[in-house]
């Protein structure tokens, strides 16, 4: 089950980019920004990227293709969107925070064979 949440996130040139899952009512966005990528409109559970109110960016929660405004800079908003993606189907493993927390997890798993 996916958690219906948004976070905002600044970008470089210092615009805020809000992701969250669409809805019902961001159908008309998501058409229209289907239009302008000359794609279909992907698959739901969708996560959207909504730049100064517009939708800017589209990606498919289970995978498949994002689609985005090609007027735009969106790259980084689509590798953004991606790896949200990713995250909700549970994909990829959580990273340690420090060096001394993968030097022991490192310790505890057996790297070699005995050559008995």
């Amino acid at each position: 089950m996916y958690r219906a949440n948004k976070a905002r996130t600044t970008t470089s040139d210092g615009s805020d980019v809000t992701v969250r899952l669409s809805e019902a009512s961001d159908a008309r966005a998501l058409l229209n920004l289907a239009a302008l990528d000359s794609a279909a409109v992907p698959s739901r559970p969708t996560l959207l990227a909504v730049r100064d109110g517009e939708t800017v960016a589209a990606v498919p929660v289970s995978g498949g293709r994002a689609i985005a405004d090609p007027f735009r800079r969106t790259a980084a908003i689509v590798e953004l969107l991606e790896l949200r993606a990713a995250q909700l189907r549970g994909e990829g493993r959580p990273r340690t925070s420090s060096a001394r927390a993968r030097l022991r997890n490192l310790m505890r798993k057996p790297h070699a064979l005995s050559l008995r």
